[in-house]
């Protein structure tokens, strides 16, 4: 039996190391042994059987053509974060992605609630997945915390700047930095903040793997984000028993649960410190915390996250051989 072509469409491919291209990549793994894929920055008009577009501004265009040439082929566009979030709020090819599709996937429990009424009935939360790894003993003679996210403005590490300055008298709080300028007066600050902060490291852009196994042995890893579709430094933390301190916004709401007890208000530095000072002097709060992120780890396992795309997709295009359109708007 030949299997169904499915064309994956991410806007940032290999050499972005974003999160985007992650969840492309594992997608077409968990997929390939079901599906003849194609994974692609933009949809050249070969045919497919469905598609699945991840973003709904930055992969407009190919939403565009896939419905104005494949009418009859479902279609899945997936929003992360700042689609979801900024995007569909005001931008027109956002929101004529959102009408086009057949189905929404979003990546955490809350995100669901966040779209527009409109939508809600053909969107599934599909929690990302990750590998897990031991969780291993960590040094008592410090605490190291550790941000992953480019330097880019949704990130907020301006926060994290903020809050190394605060501790500038704890060199026992050490806070590692591993992402990319996006922007050179990015660089500047970091720069700036290492210069000041002993304790602060900004380590630049590095390898997946490489990024993995500093998350793994850190004490906490800090997520300031102002805007997160369901971010993976989150889940890899969680699953690799390392505690987590995030900003109180949806997408890490909706990763960790509304009654986790390491969130700060988004942006508050001052708080961001306190929780890192207290991670430090009061053993039990990491504990708490670690406790907490292994009650939620069973959300990221990877048999989950294929069963629900599986099901998606079985349920797209029995829909398509029906003759059924699995959506209301095309």
């Amino acid at each position: 039996m030949v299997r169904p072509s499915l064309c994956i469409v991410t806007p940032a491919l290999a050499s972005s190391n974003n999160g985007n291209w992650q969840t492309a990549l594992r997608w077409s793994k968990m997929l390939r042994e079901h599906y003849r894929i194609a994974l692609v920055d933009h949809w050249d008009g070969t045919p497919a059987d469905v598609m699945i577009a991840l973003h709904a501004r930055r992969s407009a265009a190919s939403i565009e053509r896939w419905c104005g040439t494949q009418p009859h082929q479902p279609l899945a566009v997936v929003l992360t974060g700042t689609d979801l979030y900024r995007d569909i709020q005001f931008d027109a090819s956002a929101q004529r992605s959102l009408a086009l599709a057949d189905r929404l996937v979003v990546l955490h429990e809350r995100a669901v609630d966040d779209l527009p009424v409109l939508h809600r009935d053909k969107a599934t939360a599909c929690f990302q997945s990750t590998r897990s790894l031991a969780p291993l003993r960590k040094p008592h003679r410090h605490l190291r915390a550790l941000m992953v996210g480019h330097l880019r403005a949704e990130k907020a590490p301006q926060t994290y700047f903020a809050a190394a300055r605060r501790l500038v008298d704890r060199p026992d709080i050490l806070l590692d930095h591993i992402g990319a300028a996006l922007d050179p007066a990015w660089s500047i600050e970091a720069k700036s903040a290492q210069q000041a902060c002993p304790a602060y490291r900004w380590l630049g852009p590095l390898p997946h793997a490489d990024a993995r196994r500093r998350i793994q042995a850190a004490h906490v890893l800090v997520h300031p984000s102002v805007i997160e579709g369901g971010a993976h430094v989150v889940m890899e933390a969680v699953c690799s028993g390392t505690p987590v301190l995030a900003s109180r916004i949806a997408g890490n709401i909706g990763m960790l649960g509304e009654d986790y007890g390491g969130y700060f208000e988004l942006g508050d530095s001052e708080a961001l410190a306190a929780l890192l000072q207290r991670c430090r002097d009061e053993p039990a709060m990491l504990d708490r915390l670690a406790a907490q992120c292994a009650s939620r780890a069973p959300l990221f396992e990877p048999a989950l996250e294929q069963a629900t795309l599986l099901a998606l997709l079985c349920a797209m295009i029995g829909s398509k051989t029906s003759g059924k359109n699995t959506g209301p708007y095309r």
